[in-house]
């Protein structure tokens, strides 16, 4: 039998580690298989956090309720995401990547939320935002890709890096099809472009947004509207690339210009293109993958921020999408198998 104990000197930061109703603490011990209980300190100075179990698991145990301590210092709530998050990293052995992951105050909200990475995945993105002129982000639903996205450019626009902000999507139904919507062109194209609305509400509040919009300081517009224009001094970012055949990936990709970044976001399992055409983001990949001053960034399912729920669809999803390949390719090797021709029966 082994032990440790955490110390913690503000019973407040206890509560947020335990979470409602002990909900981390069973977590905690289910996952690790130890127990956890809470004693006060000795000193008469806040608690002492007892673990008990095998040396492993106390070990494991002690890691995650650190890291979780750390988190809680800093006056945040515990999302069940960013339990989870912790513990599956200990879990994993990948403590070491989660040194730092949540040190810094990225941005705050017009509402006063402070905006951090939330996963190792995430501060990697980041940092090659920043190091980069162009990022290509690639993974699964939920991982921040555009949110973080739309935020470093609304940073580069306020620190003055950039003069505007440039924000499309490719209306993949759009086509002909978009002659048939009722309205304006404005309101035609807005349902594709609402999710960047959104991220950018968040980050400086509607009225301000708009007041941008207006002044041409913020643009948002299908991917078709980029062809024959050169993008100075702007933060570009091409959301939902996966709908990009390769030839507009490679025409809004030669868009840049001087003083620009781009920032190119999608999910190669969620493409809308029509069946056996190839996506131009997976052909960007490919092809850009060593070129300096482009960086590339796939996020996994362990980066998915939002419902807990989501990470595990996902997994779930991805789990039938290889057990179906695997089945597929069974079933056309059984029908390539050699298979001698009956013998014609008037032959003796």
């Amino acid at each position: 039998m082994s032990q440790k104990t955490i110390i913690v000197h503000d019973s407040e930061v206890t509560r947020r580690i335990f979470g409602s109703f002990d909900r981390n603490l069973a977590r905690l011990e289910s996952e690790f298989s130890v127990r956890i209980y809470n004693r006060q300190d000795p000193s008469g100075i806040g608690d002492a956090i007892h673990i008990e179990g095998d040396e492993d698991g106390v070990t494991r145990a002690s890691e995650a309720i650190k890291y979780l301590k750390k988190i809680a210092t800093l006056g945040e709530e515990l999302s069940d995401q960013s339990v989870d998050y912790i513990i599956g990293m200990v879990s994993d052995g990948r403590t070491s990547e989660l040194v730092g992951y949540d040190d810094d105050c990225l941005f705050v909200t017009a509402k006063g939320k402070p905006i951090k990475a939330k996963t190792v995945g995430q501060k990697k993105y980041i940092e090659l935002i920043k190091k980069n002129t162009v990022v290509l982000g690639v993974g699964p639903a939920g991982t921040g890709k555009t949110y973080l996205a739309v935020m470093m450019a609304v940073k580069a626009l306020r620190a003055h890096e950039v003069s505007r902000i440039i924000l499309t999507r490719p209306a993949v139904e759009a086509g002909e099809r978009l002659g048939f919507l009722p309205g304006d062109l404005q309101s035609k194209i807005d349902p594709y472009l609402r999710p960047l609305y959104d991220a950018l509400y968040d980050m400086m509040g509607a009225e301000n947004c708009m007041r941008l919009i207006e002044k041409m300081t913020i643009e948002i517009a299908p991917l078709a509207y980029m062809r024959g224009r050169t993008l100075d001094d702007s933060f570009i970012i091409l959301d939902e690339a996966q709908n990009t055949t390769p030839e507009q990936m490679k025409m809004f990709l030669t868009r840049l210009g001087n003083g620009s970044k781009i920032v190119v976001t999608g999910d190669l399992t969620q493409t809308d293109l029509p069946f056996g055409q190839k996506s131009g983001l997976a052909s960007a990949v490919h092809i850009l993958k060593n070129i300096d001053d482009i960086g590339i960034h796939e996020f996994s399912d362990r980066d998915v921020v939002r419902h807990r729920l989501v990470q595990k669809i996902i997994v779930a999803y991805d789990k039938y999408d290889r057990e179906r390949a695997v089945k597929k390719a069974e079933s056309k090797h059984s029908h390539n198998t050699y298979r001698p021709k009956d013998k014609d029966k008037g032959d003796n």
